[in-house]
């Protein structure tokens, strides 16, 4: 069912379209936190710092598919709120190509570079092998993933966001069986979980593509639409590739944090595997609100209602800001019992501290990281996804900093920091950046509207 968000009152829309984007995402998370709870007690923490370890540099790939897909359907939003079907279709065609020829691309390079790149981070000898075979088998699931982020994205740009919670659900519980089957029954190791989490994406991407095929009359495309269009493919990659490449630039700072935390030990690598696990979902609202953000913005765009861009914006900042609270909570007594999740009440004992520092420190400025990913999504979806590369950017350089300078003179405490420190710096790039974005569009809006002959 299409979503029209350019009626009713901001703030409604934002919550209605938000909460089945969140639940979407958390049950993605369910993908990485059952791998990661599964490894952990059967395989042991060593194995489970093994998959943690491997945390950047998924992010470096995946992200940038995610981010792809993101950027590539804003043009999708736009057709759509100024409803030109037409315009629509041929753009959904193009992302197609470019989804087919971006799998092949990103198969052939990182392939060959797993164990490299796991040598590079300094990752510890006794956690290489768990890192190697589980990554490896996630980056040959690519074209999965770039299946199930392109067809939610073109669900979500048409105002969909609750068909693709369903398949996520479908999937996750595919996960959890097969995760126990292949871990646990099976002996198949960090090997079995990494397959049953590209089966369950690849399952997951096939149903939306199913329901788009017979629910979505206005995406049927005549085989001239379906031709390949080397200009317009261009402007999508165009508008897709700086959104991946901010996050597999945001990823490289991290990489080098997590570089950088792996000469600290494996007791801090496994910490801070458990850490970014349990971050990644008390984060997973801020990223909803991202993506309503973009869709919001991009079709509001294209209707040329410039208001609405700011007050939905200003919409997902106070649910944001709410939500904070809940977060902090969330890290500051809540770590203690969600690590029991992932490892033995021994085990856990030993990585506690590290997890609960570094959760507990995120916590405090997550509002700088939800208005980092609201205000960024929020430029991308007004068509600025280059200049919102530049956020992504100067938080890749306050993690570089961070990891070469304050991790080896002041340990763990200093990598602590980097993220809040990543975010901040976004944040005094975003926050000006917007408002210097809508005002650009509103002067060219008004100056075409000049240009117009008068009836």
């Amino acid at each position: 069912m299409t979503q029209d968000l350019t009626q009713g009152r901001p703030l409604g829309m934002v919550w209605r379209f938000t909460l089945p984007v969140l639940l979407g995402l958390m049950l993605q998370q369910v993908y990485s936190l059952v791998d990661t709870m599964i490894v952990g007690h059967a395989l042991g923490v060593m194995a489970l710092g093994g998959v943690g370890a491997t945390g950047s540099v998924n992010f470096l790939v995946i992200g940038f598919c995610s981010g792809l897909c993101t950027g590539m359907t804003i043009p999708l939003a736009q057709a759509f709120g100024a409803g030109d079907d037409a315009q629509l279709r041929r753009h959904a065609a193009g992302c197609v190509w470019i989804g087919v020829f971006m799998s092949a691309a990103l198969l052939a390079l990182t392939l060959p570079l797993c164990r490299s790149l796991l040598s590079w981070m300094s990752t510890p000898a006794e956690q290489m092998e768990y890192a190697f075979d589980y990554i490896f088998i996630i980056f040959l699931g690519i074209p999965a993933t770039i299946l199930y982020n392109l067809c939610a994205c073109v669900l979500r740009a048409l105002g969909d966001s609750r068909s693709p919670v369903w398949f996520l659900a479908i999937a996750s519980g595919i996960n959890i069986v097969l995760d126990l089957l292949m871990v646990c029954v099976l002996d198949m190791g960090v090997s079995g979980a990494a397959i049953a989490t590209v089966i369950s994406q690849l399952g997951s991407g096939l149903l939306c593509l199913w329901y788009m095929k017979r629910n979505f009359p206005m995406l049927r495309m005549t085989r001239q639409e379906w031709q390949l269009r080397p200009r317009e493919a261009l402007w999508l990659l165009g508008m897709g590739a700086p959104v991946g490449l901010q996050f597999s630039i945001t990823a490289i700072g991290t990489i080098i944090l997590q570089s950088a935390v792996n000469t600290l030990g494996a007791l801090y690598v496994s910490g801070v595997a458990i850490a970014s696990k349990l971050t990644q979902l008390y984060a997973s609202p801020y990223d909803a609100l991202a993506v309503c953000s973009s869709n919001f913005t991009g079709q509001n765009l294209g209707a040329g209602k410039y208001d609405r861009i700011r007050q939905g914006t200003y919409a997902c900042m106070l649910l944001g800001g709410i939500y904070c609270v809940v977060h902090i909570l969330l890290a500051q007594f809540g770590t203690r019992y969600a690590i029991l999740l992932f490892a033995s009440p021994e085990e856990a004992a030993q990585v506690l501290p590290y997890a609960q520092q570094l959760n507990a420190m995120d916590a405090w400025f997550a509002p700088m990281l939800m208005l980092v990913n609201v205000l960024r999504l929020s430029i991308q979806g007004m068509g600025y996804s280059r200049l919102s590369l530049l956020s992504g950017l100067l938080e890749m350089l306050a993690r570089v900093a961070v990891s070469f300078w304050a991790v080896p003179r002041f340990g763990y405490d200093a990598a602590c920091l980097a993220n809040p420190a990543a975010w901040v710096l976004a944040d005094c790039f975003l926050i000006p950046g917007f408002y210097g974005c809508l005002r650009a569009r509103t002067r060219q809006a008004e100056w075409v509207r000049k240009e117009l002959p008068q009836e």
